[in-house]
């Protein structure tokens, strides 16, 4: 095998993003990229609103025991 040959596979399969320039300064990445940030985004939203959900369910249990314990 040549030095040549060897040269031009070099890198074969991998996958090489371009380093930003003065023109592209706000490069991110491709429409797939874009849409795995944003589906990323919405699904840690809705994490959050039940982990909140949840915390308030748990917050009026905890409230009606202590009320209920009070009345006894």
């Amino acid at each position: 095998m040549s030095d040549n040959a060897r040269t031009e596979n070099d890198g074969q399969g991998m996958i090489v993003n371009p380093k930003p320039t003065a023109e592209n300064q706000d490069w991110d990445g491709d429409d797939a990229d874009r849409a795995d940030r944003l589906r990323f985004e919405e699904e840690q939203a809705m994490i959050r609103e039940q982990s909140e959900a949840r915390a308030a369910a748990k917050a009026a249990e905890a409230a009606k025991q202590t009320g209920t314990a009070k009345s006894a």
